[in-house]
């Protein structure tokens, strides 16, 4: 591999996030407005060069995210994405102007198949490039220009757009991979052909955007920049459409491991990597596989026997990155009943994660709790905790006390204490099983016609006293809502997390009538 002497950056590469875009494009990951604010922040802190906050025409909602996310960032570019219509451009300036560094970022198919949906032919879809990217410039002086699906566009037709949008004045070319076709070899002969043949592309920042249909969107990522690509778009966790993106813990660990192989370096803080993959996780509802690299929980876990000896003799036997390189405590339990609430803190700084004193006071509460009822409180307890008490405030439906009942050859009974709107009901429902009935005695107490998506268990940690995390995502009138919640108690849990979702739900509703119609956008870049 060789650095492109073309390359504006020969020893740097860019880091464009596109979590709060892309990533939220996947069905029922939708996030909410203070949580978009949320991971904006985190990104910021971590070190993000460039922040893609969302899709500003596409509602009210998101234009507000992406708006006062450019109002409140620190150090990232804050970008919007908008399609090849002056409409869509200027409201993307609209919402990220107020930043300090504000870029817009624009858009359109240009493979034969997408040139079809708006039944352009090549010359007229050239003069709209020309022509939306010099209307965003003259807004904007940082634009980048994406060609849609440029990896099954030809060659001659996708060298003339992108001079052409190099002549408009765009300053970053995005190449993006967006149905996951394409094959290392292929994304780096195509990066450094593009350089090497088309006029002014050593004044632009080439970019690589890569989706994971085919299990490649690192490798193809990295061997863009190998062919002079100096900016990778990704998420947190690869989420995303479909299979999802490059995943950005993958290709900034994998920067930093083999620096001897690939000579380029970030400027993300890696040791926050952990903390922002489980909020990710959490806001989104989508769990992280358990042997995900970098992120997974099996990624530092070791149960073979010959593994494990060599890891008591010598860690790099068989791990290429130290724990905590990622944000991972060198040692887990540390906590317990008789820790107190400054221990509790400092544990909370060391895990990456900032708490103010209320909060602190609530999850020191549920600490105590827990304390008492498991043996062992793991560091992955606590940021559970940290979890529940941040999501349970304000919300509308909350529960005061489950018990249910089982039978070995009859249906389970549960019987449900809640509050709602500040009254307290209480209910019972038989159901097939613990967990159908407490949906049941929820759904007694305040009907809806929300339909469940997803149920999901994990394990927060070992042992039969180990906290469950439960997710559940539910779908009403084309709304998607994601619950969740932790307990000892897996039906606990589940009931709880139920909830949550239906709390996420009535905040949707509410909005409803405020927000614009949303408009569906799919495989957009």
């Amino acid at each position: 591999m060789t650095v492109s002497d073309t390359s504006p950056a020969n020893d740097r590469v860019v880091i464009f996030d596109t979590t709060l875009r892309d990533g939220e494009q996947s069905p029922g990951a939708t996030m909410t407005h203070a949580e978009k604010l949320e991971i904006a922040e985190l990104l910021d802190d971590m070190g993000v060069d460039i922040i893609e906050a969302g899709f500003p025409i596409a509602s009210e909602g998101d234009f507000r995210a992406v708006s006062e996310i450019a109002q409140r960032s620190k150090d990232s570019v804050i970008c919007g994405l908008a399609r090849a219509q002056y409409a869509d451009i200027d409201r993307c300036w609209e919402a990220v102007k107020h930043a300090k560094q504000p870029r817009i970022h624009t858009f359109i198919g240009t493979s034969p198949l997408h040139r079809a949906i708006p039944n352009l032919t090549q010359d007229e879809m050239a003069e709209r490039i020309h022509d939306t990217v010099t209307h965003a410039r003259n807004l904007c002086d940082n634009v980048q220009w994406s060609p849609m699906d440029a990896t099954r566009t030809e060659w001659d037709y996708l060298a003339r757009v992108v001079e052409i949008a190099i002549k408009a004045g765009a300053t970053t070319i995005n190449i993006p991979d967006t149905v996951g076709y394409t094959a290392p070899v292929e994304s780096a002969d195509l990066i450094r052909r593009l350089i090497a043949e088309v006029p002014g592309a050593d004044e632009v920042i080439f970019a690589t955007h890569c989706h994971n249909d085919l299990g490649m969107a690192t490798a193809n990522s990295l061997a863009a920049v190998a062919g002079g690509a100096r900016q990778i778009e990704c998420t947190i966790n690869g989420l995303g459409e479909r299979a999802g993106n490059t995943a950005l813990e993958e290709v900034v660990m994998a920067l930093k491991v083999r620096s001897d192989i690939m000579p380029w370096h970030t400027r993300v803080d890696t040791k926050k990597i952990m903390h922002i993959s489980r909020r990710v996780a959490t806001v989104s509802g989508f769990a992280v596989q358990f042997n995900k690299a970098i992120v997974g929980k099996n990624a530092f876990a070791h149960e073979s026997g010959i593994h494990q000896d060599g890891m008591l003799k010598n860690a790099e036997t068989f791990e290429i990155m130290r724990p905590e390189d990622v944000g991972l405590s060198a040692t887990n339990l540390v906590m317990g009943k008789h820790s107190g609430r400054a221990a509790l803190r400092d544990k909370l700084r060391q895990m990456g994660v900032e708490v103010g004193d209320n909060q602190l006071k609530d999850i020191f509460v549920r600490f105590k709790e827990l304390a008492d009822r498991k043996k062992e409180v793991y560091d992955d307890d606590i940021l559970a905790l940290v979890t529940a008490t941040t999501e349970g405030a304000a919300d509308r439906l909350q529960i005061v006390n489950l018990r249910v009942v089982c039978g070995t050859g009859g249906p389970a009974e549960a019987q449900l204490e809640m509050e709602i709107d500040g009254k307290e009901v209480s209910a019972s429902a038989q159901g097939d099983g613990p967990v159908d009935a407490s949906f049941k005695a929820v759904r007694e107490l305040h009907p809806n016609a929300a339909r469940l998506q997803l149920y999901q268990v994990n394990a927060v940690t070992e042992g039969t006293d180990a906290q469950a995390t439960v997710s559940v995502r539910l779908e009403e009138d084309g709304m998607i809502a994601t619950g969740q919640s932790a307990d000892t108690d897996t039906v606990v849990a589940s009931a709880k997390a139920y909830v949550n979702a239906l709390n996420r739900l009535l905040v949707r509703r509410d909005k409803v009538g405020k927000d614009v119609k949303e408009i569906s956008y799919k495989d957009v870049s």
